[in-house]
């Protein structure tokens, strides 16, 4: 919660084409604690957040709603305990994702983490050169407690994913781990808040060709993108880059099979095996 309360406060700031020095000055603080109360690197206080917005004279419902937010427990840092195994730039989007409402996922290669069986995620952990042989055990636990967003009872996460028929071919694990990982799948698809498209190959190239990416919503934030790269990941929430993805994710939805029909698909598929 954090990240995204210092997101919205440099927003304001820059609206208001106010400088760090300028808003340390009100805050009585130096400029380096603003730039850490804006990267979501300093926990902000209800007041330090009604002080600035003030000065950038941003709206009242503005001041109260992150004023508010300022004020509750940040449930953000849940992964604390899978510290060792996570990276920097991960644990900023397992925060953010704990407390989106809805996630929109596309993955070209694998299936998304959330959708994984226990064997699959061991089978793509264990080829993973981004984790240490001796941390596989405890990443797959790690990937397995963010599952459980999707079975809560209150406030369940909505997932809405959209994944490649190549990847439902792609052998992970051996013929029983993808029996499993397809059964799995159509389970999930039952589910009223998971929604899974396939894109068949036939297709050919469409509107996610640069890669997968994750599109977060909430109810009180501005929507966020995570993009992975090859040593790092990059969480972006700039207007115009957001409404680019988001309308990535909209062309996606309109070119996969529905979900009636990627069902049909993996029965098939089972069905062959």
């Amino acid at each position: 919660m954090s990240w995204l309360i210092g997101n919205e406060l440099r927003d304001h700031r820059e609206r208001a084409r106010k400088k760090g020095t300028e808003a340390a000055k009100v805050l009585g603080c130096t400029s380096g604690k603003i730039s850490q109360i804006e990267g979501g690197m300093y926990r902000q206080r209800p007041n330090e957040v009604a002080i600035l917005l003030g000065f950038y004279g941003a709206d009242r419902a503005d001041i109260d709603r992150l004023v508010a937010l300022a004020g509750q427990d940040d449930e953000s840092t849940w992964w604390g305990a899978w510290t060792d195994v996570v990276p920097d730039w991960f644990q900023t989007f397992v925060g953010l994702e704990r407390l989106a409402a809805t996630e929109f996922t596309y993955e070209p290669i694998v299936l998304p983490a959330l959708l994984q069986t226990e064997a699959y995620a061991t089978a793509v952990t264990t080829s993973s050169r981004r984790v240490r042989p001796d941390h596989g055990d405890r990443v797959v636990h790690f990937r397995m407690e963010r599952q459980r967003r999707l079975f809560a009872q209150d406030n369940p996460l909505a997932l809405h994913a959209i994944i490649e028929e190549s990847a439902l071919h792609r052998p992970v694990g051996g013929g029983e781990t993808m029996r499993a990982q397809l059964e799995h799948l159509l389970a999930l698809s039952e589910r009223s808040n998971v929604d899974i498209q396939v894109i068949p190959t036939s297709v050919g190239v469409h509107a996610a060709d640069t890669g997968p990416f994750v599109l977060l919503s909430f109810e009180n934030f501005r929507d966020t993108v995570y993009v992975e790269m090859q040593e790092g990941a990059l969480n972006v929430q700039t207007p115009a880059q957001v409404r680019a993805y988001s309308m990535s994710a909209k062309s996606l939805r309109e070119t996969a099979l529905t979900q009636r029909e990627s069902e049909s698909l993996i029965t098939s598929l089972l069905k062959d095996r």
